[in-house]
């Protein structure tokens, strides 16, 4: 009978491999009897897929180890995916940047996101969004995403084609966005009003949240940066010049406190807010009289 490493550097999915051996089952025999492919098990087992700790559990439990050995190999899986997924730059070309972000959303059953400076990603409208996307282009003047008009309609219309998971009633988004975003100017008066309306219209769904932290209000925790949270897989971070991303899990969680803290001086009651500023662009307009 195989017993426990006494290395502490084994790796999660050799041990696994070490026990199944041990107890002379075949990795399709043991597939079957934890609802795992034959080959996800070969996947963990050699290292070629991160070892996620409900897996890592069920496999444990479906050799009958020793409790002890459960709970010890779970407790690796999740110290594994600390250690090993950090931070990770996303693909800086925009349009790819755009259609790497949906594929990470796409499987997320809830989607949390905050912004201290611009609108949320999904909420732009497009006019927003290209007014935002081409600063990125002229200011930074990097090879990188310094593209051509082309490439920025193109990342557009992608933010576009995220835009409609809003409309799936099976997910849920939640939204926090500093008041500074309503006062932060990126395009012409007309496109803040259309703007405007667009975040009123969105917070209309069902399965929407979308809460706004009055200037007033005290931050718990200063707000440097925009993110994104997919359920409890992946959290995403805005920079100037790219967006990064992790999977590792004690990130997610700490992500996800700073956002519950974030909700929790928010308020949502927006309409007033949404008015506030609203009359102010309305000002702005030619012809208008302050």
């Amino acid at each position: 009978m195989a017993e426990a490493s006494d290395s502490l550097d084994e790796p999660v999915g050799a041990a696994l491999a070490r026990w199944r051996k041990g107890r002379k089952v075949s990795g399709q025999v043991l597939g079957k009897r934890v609802g795992m492919s034959q080959a996800k098990i070969s996947r963990l087992e050699t290292g070629v897929s991160a070892p996620e700790p409900g897996d890592v559990r069920l496999i444990a439990e479906g050799l009958e180890l020793p409790t002890d050995e459960v709970e010890r190999l779970v407790t690796l899986a999740e110290r594994s995916g600390d250690q090993l997924i950090d931070w990770h730059a996303v693909e800086p070309n925009l349009p790819n940047r755009q259609h790497f972000v949906r594929r990470l959303e796409a499987p997320a059953r809830e989607v949390r996101t905050f912004q201290p400076a611009v609108v949320v990603g999904l909420l732009q409208t497009s006019e927003y969004a290209r007014a935002v996307l081409t600063a990125l282009r002229n200011q930074l003047d990097d090879e990188q995403i310094a593209e051509s008009e082309f490439a920025i309609s193109e990342a557009v219309a992608a933010r576009m084609q995220r835009s409609q998971v809003l409309y799936d009633p099976s997910r849920r988004f939640h939204f926090v966005m500093a008041e500074s975003v309503l006062a932060n100017r990126v395009c012409a008066p007309t496109n803040m009003l259309a703007q405007i309306a667009r975040v009123r219209e969105v917070a209309g769904l069902a399965n929407v949240s979308i809460r706004i932290v009055p200037e007033a209000a005290e931050w718990p925790v200063a707000p440097f940066h925009g993110f994104e949270i997919m359920g409890d897989r992946h959290v995403l971070a805005d920079l100037f010049n790219s967006t990064v991303s992790s999977r590792s899990r004690s990130t997610v969680r700490q992500y996800r406190g700073i956002f519950d803290s974030f909700e929790s001086i928010a308020t949502a009651d927006i309409d007033s807010i949404l008015d506030k500023y609203q009359k102010r662009y309305i000002n702005m307009l030619p012809g208008v009289a302050a």
